[in-house]
Protein backbone atom coordinates (compact mmCIF):
# COMPACT_ATOMS: atom_id res chain seq x y z
CA UNK A 1 0.00 0.00 0.00
CA UNK A 2 1.29 3.41 -0.81
CA UNK A 3 -0.23 5.85 1.12
CA UNK A 4 1.70 8.89 0.10
CA UNK A 5 3.32 11.72 1.30
CA UNK A 6 0.98 13.75 2.19
CA UNK A 7 -2.97 13.14 2.20
CA UNK A 8 -6.48 14.89 3.85
CA UNK A 9 -8.19 14.22 6.46
CA UNK A 10 -11.78 14.83 7.18
CA UNK A 11 -15.16 14.41 8.08
CA UNK A 12 -18.86 13.84 6.05
CA UNK A 13 -20.14 16.72 8.69
CA UNK A 14 -18.51 19.14 6.78
CA UNK A 15 -20.23 18.82 3.51
CA UNK A 16 -22.74 15.54 3.83
CA UNK A 17 -22.10 11.69 3.12
CA UNK A 18 -24.17 12.25 -0.09
CA UNK A 19 -20.77 14.65 -0.97
CA UNK A 20 -18.38 11.48 -0.62
CA UNK A 21 -17.76 10.81 -4.13
CA UNK A 22 -17.66 14.35 -5.65
CA UNK A 23 -15.02 15.23 -2.66
CA UNK A 24 -13.23 11.97 -3.28
CA UNK A 25 -12.60 12.62 -6.71
CA UNK A 26 -11.10 16.01 -6.20
CA UNK A 27 -8.76 14.39 -3.34
CA UNK A 28 -7.88 12.02 -6.38
CA UNK A 29 -7.24 14.87 -9.11
CA UNK A 30 -5.08 17.21 -6.69
CA UNK A 31 -2.60 13.91 -6.41
CA UNK A 32 -3.54 13.31 -2.45
CA UNK A 33 -2.52 9.76 -1.55
CA UNK A 34 -4.72 8.88 1.18
CA UNK A 35 -8.45 10.42 2.45
CA UNK A 36 -8.72 9.87 5.98
CA UNK A 37 -11.99 10.05 6.93
CA UNK A 38 -12.74 11.31 10.24
CA UNK A 39 -16.09 11.72 12.96
CA UNK A 40 -15.56 7.86 14.23
CA UNK A 41 -16.40 5.95 11.21
CA UNK A 42 -17.15 2.12 10.56
CA UNK A 43 -15.98 0.46 7.80
CA UNK A 44 -19.12 1.09 5.02
CA UNK A 45 -18.63 4.73 5.86
CA UNK A 46 -15.33 4.72 3.68
CA UNK A 47 -16.65 2.73 0.46
CA UNK A 48 -18.24 5.72 -1.23
CA UNK A 49 -14.87 7.25 -1.42
CA UNK A 50 -13.44 4.03 -2.67
CA UNK A 51 -16.29 3.47 -5.20
CA UNK A 52 -15.60 6.72 -6.59
CA UNK A 53 -11.92 6.88 -7.20
CA UNK A 54 -8.97 4.57 -8.65
CA UNK A 55 -6.22 4.73 -6.64
CA UNK A 56 -6.63 6.42 -3.72
CA UNK A 57 -6.21 5.18 -0.20
CA UNK A 58 -9.29 5.41 1.75
CA UNK A 59 -8.37 4.90 6.35
CA UNK A 60 -10.64 5.25 9.17
CA UNK A 61 -9.54 7.98 11.25
CA UNK A 62 -10.37 6.84 13.41
CA UNK A 63 -12.43 4.13 14.06
CA UNK A 64 -13.61 3.16 17.61
CA UNK A 65 -13.65 0.36 19.50
CA UNK A 66 -15.75 1.18 21.93
CA UNK A 67 -18.72 1.20 19.05
CA UNK A 68 -17.23 -1.44 17.39
CA UNK A 69 -16.94 -5.37 17.67
CA UNK A 70 -13.85 -6.88 16.46
CA UNK A 71 -15.55 -10.10 14.51
CA UNK A 72 -17.85 -7.61 12.72
CA UNK A 73 -14.86 -5.35 12.06
CA UNK A 74 -13.08 -7.98 10.54
CA UNK A 75 -15.45 -9.10 8.45
CA UNK A 76 -16.90 -5.49 7.02
CA UNK A 77 -12.74 -4.78 6.11
CA UNK A 78 -12.57 -8.35 4.54
CA UNK A 79 -15.49 -7.55 2.25
CA UNK A 80 -14.07 -4.16 1.39
CA UNK A 81 -10.69 -5.18 0.80
CA UNK A 82 -11.87 -7.65 -1.45
CA UNK A 83 -13.54 -5.03 -3.75
CA UNK A 84 -10.59 -2.77 -3.19
CA UNK A 85 -7.44 -4.74 -2.56
CA UNK A 86 -4.11 -2.31 -0.92
CA UNK A 87 -6.46 0.91 -0.95
CA UNK A 88 -8.02 0.53 2.70
CA UNK A 89 -6.20 1.82 5.88
CA UNK A 90 -8.14 0.60 8.78
CA UNK A 91 -7.09 3.33 11.31
CA UNK A 92 -8.29 2.20 15.13
CA UNK A 93 -8.18 4.29 18.33
CA UNK A 94 -9.68 4.00 21.76
CA UNK A 95 -11.08 7.42 21.62
CA UNK A 96 -11.48 9.68 24.72
CA UNK A 97 -12.79 8.91 28.21
CA UNK A 98 -15.08 11.88 28.58
CA UNK A 99 -17.01 10.38 25.31
CA UNK A 100 -18.32 6.71 27.09
CA UNK A 101 -18.59 5.89 30.23
CA UNK A 102 -17.60 2.61 29.46
CA UNK A 103 -13.56 4.15 29.21
CA UNK A 104 -10.93 2.24 31.29
CA UNK A 105 -7.78 0.47 30.97
CA UNK A 106 -7.10 1.97 27.20
CA UNK A 107 -3.84 -0.05 25.89
CA UNK A 108 -5.17 -3.72 27.68
CA UNK A 109 -9.04 -2.77 25.83
CA UNK A 110 -6.78 -2.17 22.53
CA UNK A 111 -4.79 -4.62 22.67
CA UNK A 112 -7.86 -7.21 23.36
CA UNK A 113 -9.44 -5.28 20.26
CA UNK A 114 -6.26 -6.37 18.20
CA UNK A 115 -6.40 -9.91 19.69
CA UNK A 116 -10.23 -10.33 18.34
CA UNK A 117 -9.20 -8.87 14.97
CA UNK A 118 -6.13 -11.73 14.45
CA UNK A 119 -8.76 -14.12 16.29
CA UNK A 120 -11.04 -13.32 13.18
CA UNK A 121 -11.08 -15.92 9.94
CA UNK A 122 -9.66 -12.77 7.67
CA UNK A 123 -8.05 -10.33 9.71
CA UNK A 124 -6.94 -7.10 8.41
CA UNK A 125 -3.47 -7.13 7.38
CA UNK A 126 -0.60 -5.86 9.80
CA UNK A 127 0.32 -3.93 7.21
CA UNK A 128 -2.34 -2.47 6.14
CA UNK A 129 -3.48 -1.28 10.15
CA UNK A 130 -2.73 1.21 12.51
CA UNK A 131 -3.30 2.87 15.68
CA UNK A 132 -4.09 5.92 17.01
CA UNK A 133 -1.34 6.82 19.55
CA UNK A 134 -0.06 9.54 21.74
CA UNK A 135 1.68 7.95 24.82
CA UNK A 136 4.77 5.43 24.62
CA UNK A 137 2.64 2.43 25.68
CA UNK A 138 0.28 2.61 22.65
CA UNK A 139 2.62 3.46 20.38
CA UNK A 140 4.43 0.42 21.70
CA UNK A 141 1.20 -1.66 20.62
CA UNK A 142 1.38 0.20 17.60
CA UNK A 143 4.90 -1.22 16.84
CA UNK A 144 4.25 -4.67 17.63
CA UNK A 145 1.10 -5.00 16.34
CA UNK A 146 -0.04 -2.82 13.07
CA UNK A 147 2.07 -0.59 10.41
CA UNK A 148 2.24 2.28 12.76
CA UNK A 149 0.59 5.40 14.28
CA UNK A 150 -1.78 7.77 13.04
CA UNK A 151 -0.80 10.92 15.31
CA UNK A 152 -3.82 13.92 15.94
CA UNK A 153 -3.22 17.28 17.32
CA UNK A 154 -0.01 16.80 17.92
CA UNK A 155 3.43 19.67 17.33
CA UNK A 156 6.55 18.48 15.34
CA UNK A 157 8.16 17.43 18.67
CA UNK A 158 5.75 14.47 19.20
CA UNK A 159 6.36 13.08 15.44
CA UNK A 160 9.68 12.84 16.56
CA UNK A 161 9.32 11.16 19.66
CA UNK A 162 6.94 8.75 17.52
CA UNK A 163 9.61 8.35 15.21
CA UNK A 164 11.89 7.51 17.62
CA UNK A 165 9.78 5.45 19.71
CA UNK A 166 8.53 3.23 16.62
CA UNK A 167 11.10 1.22 14.17
CA UNK A 168 12.22 2.91 11.05
CA UNK A 169 10.05 0.31 8.53
CA UNK A 170 7.14 1.75 10.76
CA UNK A 171 4.60 4.56 9.48
CA UNK A 172 3.95 7.50 11.48
CA UNK A 173 1.14 9.84 9.83
CA UNK A 174 0.35 12.79 12.16
CA UNK A 175 -2.88 14.95 11.10
CA UNK A 176 -2.19 18.35 11.25
CA UNK A 177 -5.15 20.89 11.39
CA UNK A 178 -4.59 24.46 9.31
CA UNK A 179 -5.77 27.77 8.19
CA UNK A 180 -5.32 28.69 4.82
CA UNK A 181 -6.24 32.46 5.60
CA UNK A 182 -4.35 35.54 4.43
CA UNK A 183 -6.34 37.72 7.15
CA UNK A 184 -4.16 36.64 10.51
CA UNK A 185 -6.73 37.79 12.78
CA UNK A 186 -9.89 35.56 10.84
CA UNK A 187 -7.19 32.80 10.90
CA UNK A 188 -6.37 32.67 14.71
CA UNK A 189 -10.29 32.89 15.70
CA UNK A 190 -10.86 29.69 13.55
CA UNK A 191 -7.54 27.87 14.84
CA UNK A 192 -8.99 28.87 18.32
CA UNK A 193 -12.42 27.56 17.95
CA UNK A 194 -10.89 24.27 16.73
CA UNK A 195 -8.54 24.14 19.33
CA UNK A 196 -10.90 24.86 22.14
CA UNK A 197 -13.00 22.21 21.12
CA UNK A 198 -10.12 19.72 21.44
CA UNK A 199 -8.33 21.49 24.76
CA UNK A 200 -11.71 19.58 26.43
CA UNK A 201 -10.00 16.14 25.84
CA UNK A 202 -7.86 14.88 28.28
CA UNK A 203 -5.56 12.81 26.39
CA UNK A 204 -4.79 16.17 23.96
CA UNK A 205 -4.20 18.17 26.96
CA UNK A 206 -1.87 15.98 28.94
CA UNK A 207 0.00 15.39 26.03
CA UNK A 208 0.50 19.17 24.90
CA UNK A 209 1.69 19.56 28.78
CA UNK A 210 3.84 16.66 27.73
CA UNK A 211 5.90 18.18 25.17
CA UNK A 212 6.65 21.72 26.60
CA UNK A 213 3.66 23.46 26.75
CA UNK A 214 1.94 25.36 29.73
CA UNK A 215 -1.68 25.34 31.32
CA UNK A 216 -1.51 29.31 30.14
CA UNK A 217 -1.12 28.17 27.17
CA UNK A 218 -4.05 25.87 27.33
CA UNK A 219 -6.53 28.34 28.65
CA UNK A 220 -9.30 29.73 26.57
CA UNK A 221 -8.85 28.21 23.53
CA UNK A 222 -4.64 28.12 23.70
CA UNK A 223 -1.93 30.48 23.28
CA UNK A 224 -1.04 31.85 19.91
CA UNK A 225 2.49 29.39 20.60
CA UNK A 226 0.38 26.69 21.19
CA UNK A 227 -1.84 27.25 18.15
CA UNK A 228 0.80 28.05 15.58
CA UNK A 229 2.58 25.10 16.89
CA UNK A 230 -0.43 22.45 15.98
CA UNK A 231 -2.74 24.62 13.91
CA UNK A 232 -0.82 26.74 11.56
CA UNK A 233 -2.44 29.60 9.91
CA UNK A 234 -1.21 31.62 6.92
CA UNK A 235 -0.83 31.10 3.46
CA UNK A 236 -0.43 27.98 1.84
CA UNK A 237 3.49 28.22 1.43
CA UNK A 238 3.32 28.90 5.18
CA UNK A 239 1.78 25.97 6.17
CA UNK A 240 3.73 23.47 4.20
CA UNK A 241 6.75 24.85 5.92
CA UNK A 242 5.26 22.62 8.96
CA UNK A 243 4.59 20.04 6.99
CA UNK A 244 7.96 19.71 5.97
CA UNK A 245 8.88 19.80 9.51
CA UNK A 246 6.65 17.04 10.44
CA UNK A 247 8.73 15.45 7.80
CA UNK A 248 11.72 16.21 8.25
CA UNK A 249 11.28 15.21 11.82
CA UNK A 250 10.42 11.25 11.00
CA UNK A 251 6.66 11.51 9.92
CA UNK A 252 6.01 8.99 6.55
CA UNK A 253 2.75 10.91 5.59
CA UNK A 254 0.75 14.03 7.07
CA UNK A 255 -2.75 14.04 6.47
CA UNK A 256 -4.20 17.77 6.41
CA UNK A 257 -7.20 18.85 7.75
CA UNK A 258 -7.77 22.45 6.33
CA UNK A 259 -10.16 24.65 8.46
CA UNK A 260 -12.37 27.46 7.93
CA UNK A 261 -13.71 27.07 4.46
CA UNK A 262 -17.58 25.66 4.06
CA UNK A 263 -18.81 22.30 2.30
CA UNK A 264 -16.04 20.54 0.63
CA UNK A 265 -12.35 22.85 0.94
CA UNK A 266 -11.41 22.76 -2.49
CA UNK A 267 -9.75 26.07 -2.42
CA UNK A 268 -7.48 24.69 0.68
CA UNK A 269 -6.84 21.43 -0.86
CA UNK A 270 -6.22 22.91 -3.96
CA UNK A 271 -3.89 26.02 -2.80
CA UNK A 272 -1.96 23.20 -0.45
CA UNK A 273 -1.76 20.54 -3.18
CA UNK A 274 -0.22 23.21 -5.66
CA UNK A 275 2.75 23.93 -3.50
CA UNK A 276 2.91 20.38 -1.68
CA UNK A 277 2.95 18.36 -5.33
CA UNK A 278 5.71 16.20 -6.08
Amino acid sequence: MNVGRVGVWTTYSQFGAERAGEAAKIVEQLGYGTFWLGGSPRIPDIRPILDATSTLVAATGILNVWSNHPDATATADADLRADFPARVMLGIGIGHREATSEYSRPVATMRAFLDGLDASPSPPPLEERCLAALGPRMLDLARERTAGTHLYFVPVEHTRFARERLRADKLVMPELACVVESDPARAKAVAREYARRHLDFRNYRQNLLDFGFTEADLADGGSDRLLDAVIPQGSADQIAEVVHAHLDAGADHVCLQPLGEEGIPRHSWTALANVLGD
